[in-house]
């Protein structure tokens, strides 16, 4: 899968920010925790990602009640929808030095409300590989599985374009305006869930 990336240059993609807030004291312990032990970038990425596909739930999958944004409130709260979880993972990668970006695809909602919604995961670039490889730690449930792979993409969702689904294979390198402005504005995840970004900002 051939990826574009939104910046050439690298360090975008390492910024903290108001949401990716790797500086905030519980991202740090937590991303030296996760990576005490790993001394390649493979190995970090893969335990990361893990960490917070398995570990972080996705809202929709407990009946959560926080909607979840920034890193730091993902981590508090020990839950977000998918591109709560996106900005989890570049946090702590970004922490430790690995380029990471957002990436979405256009994805129906599910089979009984057929209209496309954003679906968000992230672009990691991996320096032993020189290649950006993307990531998706929604989390697994019955008939999602998403894995770390290096070689061939193991997704969480495949889009059928028949269906119009879509993948934007760009890798921005900040999270899209109309996904915060989501999860901003909605106070419960049943509220966000129902009124979920269909398009980017830039679409």
């Amino acid at each position: 899968m051939d990826l574009n990336i939104e910046s050439n240059d690298i360090n975008d993609y390492l910024k903290s920010s108001t949401i990716i807030n790797f500086d905030d004291q519980s991202i740090v312990f937590l991303a030296e925790e996760i990576c005490k032990n790993k001394v390649d970038d493979v190995d970090r990425i893969k335990a990361v990602f893990e960490y917070v596909r398995d570990k972080i739930d996705h809202s929709a999958d407990v009946n959560g009640s926080a909607v979840t944004c920034n890193a730091s409130e993902v981590l508090k709260f020990g839950e977000g929808i998918c591109y709560a979880k996106s900005h989890l993972l570049a946090a702590l990668l970004r922490y430790h030095g690995i380029p990471t970006g957002f990436c979405y695809q256009r994805l129906l909602l599910s089979d009984d409300k057929q209209y496309l919604i954003i679906h968000g995961l992230n672009g990691v670039y991996v320096k032993s590989l020189d290649r950006w490889i993307r990531l998706d730690a929604r989390g697994n449930k019955l008939g999602v599985n998403s894995e770390f792979s290096i070689e061939v993409e193991k997704l969480a969702f495949q889009v059928d374009e028949n269906q119009g689904e879509e993948d934007i294979l760009i890798v921005y390198k900040e999270p899209d305006s109309n996904v915060i402005s989501a999860l901003h504005k909605y106070d419960t995840v049943e509220e966000l869930f129902n009124n979920l970004p269909c398009n980017l900002s830039d679409n």
